[in-house]
């Protein structure tokens, strides 16, 4: 099944209340609130990429307090 992960960048205070967010959205499996350049990691898994890149453009995108994020599909899992 196509997944990528999302790298968001929040405002401050936000980060919980995008996480929220993010749960309700069909196909985030996981998020976490992270350190380092980004202040949020989500895994979506659905069942086209381009269901991803519609979640992510019009849902995700839609959340009050994001300012950006970058989206990785993955293509091979190495075990």
């Amino acid at each position: 099944m196509p997944m990528a992960f999302v790298l968001i960048d929040a405002h401050a205070g936000r980060v919980r209340e995008i996480i929220n967010g993010l749960k309700k959205i069909k196909g985030v499996v996981e998020a976490y609130g992270v350190t380092g350049p980004h202040d949020i990691v989500v895994k979506i898994q659905l069942e086209r990429f381009e269901n991803i890149a519609e979640t992510v453009s019009q849902k995700i995108h839609k959340l009050e307090g994001i300012k950006n994020t970058l989206t990785m599909f993955t293509f091979e899992r190495i075990p």
